[in-house]
């Protein structure tokens, strides 16, 4: 919309209410039919007025798409939420999921059953207290493997300037039908070595955060290539797991 074409639909606007404010004020005094004729045209107004206040409730109420905004330690040097829980994504689902299947850039499901009755979906997040616009949900059927994993890649810049006294914190919102262990583990690729470090996530709690504590790797600092958290999930025949939210920060640990 150009400048003149935003001045003449306040114009417009401002030129609709007056008419309707004075139509309201002088109601009690107007004649009868003209009285019937605004009546009338109220009723078609309202109507479309009702319908898109409704609509706009709805959508403003949803969180953000793209947010990147969430809790992080003040002293944080960097923080993240994955394409995933941020936008739609081209392809929003996946079912009977072969394992090494991704969803988006970031996210790939692995598994080993030979007979995969699973699915995995992008879901829009409608609560109040979700601030990512997006989140996650697998669905879990009969499950004759022996693991099922979630893999999500840090973003390369992560690992610049990486150091041994830094602390990663993962912090997700997961909802499910039945009570599941769910472990995570960072892993960190330097050179042709991989440092693995596992959190399990606290069973009963629906926001949690878990932090990965660099010290105690053997870090090579200036060969670090690429980072990435797999989620494993133990026993998930018959359940729902839903990732409401998930995000990363880094800070650096508190001299001693």
């Amino acid at each position: 919309m150009t400048k003149q074409q935003g001045w003449i639909d306040r114009a417009v606007f401002a030129t609709g209410l007056r008419r309707w404010t004075r139509a309201a004020r002088e109601a009690r005094e107007a004649d009868l039919p003209v009285l019937r004729r605004q009546r009338a045209r109220a009723r078609r107004l309202r109507s479309q007025l009702d319908a898109l206040i409704h609509v706009a409730e709805e959508r403003l109420a949803l969180p953000l798409i793209g947010n990147q905004a969430f809790p992080s330690p003040p002293d944080s040097d960097w923080a993240w939420r994955p394409e995933l829980w941020c936008g739609p994504l081209p392809v929003g689902g996946i079912s009977s999921v072969p394992s090494n299947s991704s969803l988006g850039r970031e996210a790939t499901l692995f598994h080993d059953c030979q007979h995969s009755e699973m699915t995995l979906r992008q879901i829009r997040n409608q609560r109040e207290a979700d601030l990512a616009a997006y989140g996650l949900r697998l669905d879990v059927f009969r499950f004759d493997g022996s693991y099922l994993s979630l893999a999500v890649d840090l973003p390369e810049h992560v690992g610049h300037g990486l150091k041994r006294d830094h602390l990663i914190r993962v912090r997700t919102i997961v909802e499910m039908e039945k009570p599941l262990e769910i472990f995570a583990r960072l892993n960190i690729k330097h050179g042709p070595n991989t440092e693995q470090i596992v959190r399990e996530l606290p069973l009963g709690a629906e926001s949690v955060e878990v932090e990965f504590d660099l010290a105690y790797t053997r870090l090579n600092e200036k060969r670090v290539e690429r980072l990435w958290l797999d989620l494993i999930f133990e026993g998930p025949e018959m359940n729902q797991v839903i990732l409401r939210d998930l995000t990363f920060s880094r800070r650096k640990r508190a001299a001693l």
